[in-house]
């Protein structure tokens, strides 16, 4: 970890008079993989959005390897994969089709774009199955299909929206084996979005606690679960579900709580396409 991949300052998003995003500062290094957890509404799916430059922001807010998400957003666009809570694969293509497809979202040179599809299925374990209808895919395949999607392109940052909603155990297992296998072959950057608890404590390096639009705490898995039992010294050893519950689990109101309509509906569609 030698620099910043992405870094917010003072980051503000608002919805007409709702402030989304209200005043976020972190920063995610090179080559490691740092959690955004939160309740829903809490902001983190606006903040990856924004980070994406699918939202606008004012300048000096973002930045990616150094390039200003608001004054440079091509640039920007170039180094990111991006796999969203919403299905982003077409039944009716196969697994290649659905990659090249990708290929040629992410600009990537024609001469290139054949062998980087190989490259992206067969690093998620698609290889044999590419040329099967996506529609006859399990779960599991659709998410991992989803994933090279984001890979084809060979992005410095990868960024993750619940990658794993909907997906049994076996199938999260999967695909968080197949990322962090091109993570180490690549050296790349991952920035993932997460209600599994589980699975920030195992796979990720840092964590940004969100709530209500500002993050409360930030920190190692550890380090917050050793911090929650200095703060109750008397209870049981701490666990991220604690951590998440001490941070998050108070002060919800009807403004924050649950998300948008929009998206509490896109991500149960997600789950049920994936379940």
């Amino acid at each position: 970890m030698t620099g910043s991949a992405v870094a917010c300052t003072g980051l503000v998003y608002r919805f007409g008079s709702t402030r989304a995003v209200d005043g976020v500062d972190f920063s995610v290094a090179e080559g490691e993989v740092f959690g955004l957890l939160g309740p829903n509404g809490a902001g983190k799916t606006t903040t990856i959005r924004a980070i994406t430059t699918l939202l606008p922001v004012a300048p000096g807010m973002i930045s990616v390897f150094g390039h200003d998400a608001a004054r440079e957003k091509m640039p920007v666009r170039r180094l990111l994969g991006y796999l969203p809570q919403q299905l982003s694969a077409d039944a009716a293509l196969t697994g290649r089709e659905n990659v090249t497809l990708f290929a040629r979202v992410y600009d990537v040179p024609r001469r290139e774009r054949a062998r980087s599809v190989v490259r992206a299925l067969d690093s998620v374990g698609l290889g044999q199955a590419a040329d099967r209808l996506a529609g006859t895919y399990s779960g599991g395949m659709v998410r991992r299909l989803e994933l090279a999607q984001a890979l084809v392109s060979s992005p410095r940052l990868l960024i993750l929206d619940e990658p794993t909603i909907g997906l049994d155990p076996i199938a999260r297992t999967t695909v968080w084996e197949r990322l962090d296998e091109v993570r180490t072959a690549t050296g790349m950057t991952v920035l993932v979005t997460t209600h599994a608890m589980e699975e920030a404590d195992r796979y990720c390096d840092r964590l940004a606690l969100m709530h209500q639009g500002k993050i409360r705490a930030l920190g190692t898995p550890a380090g917050l679960r050793a911090e929650l039992d200095r703060l109750r010294p008397a209870a049981a050893p701490a666990t991220l579900e604690d951590v998440f519950r001490h941070y998050a689990g108070s002060g919800l109101d009807d403004d924050h709580a649950g998300g948008e309509f929009r998206d509490v509906r896109s991500t149960r569609r997600t789950a049920s396409r994936l379940g």
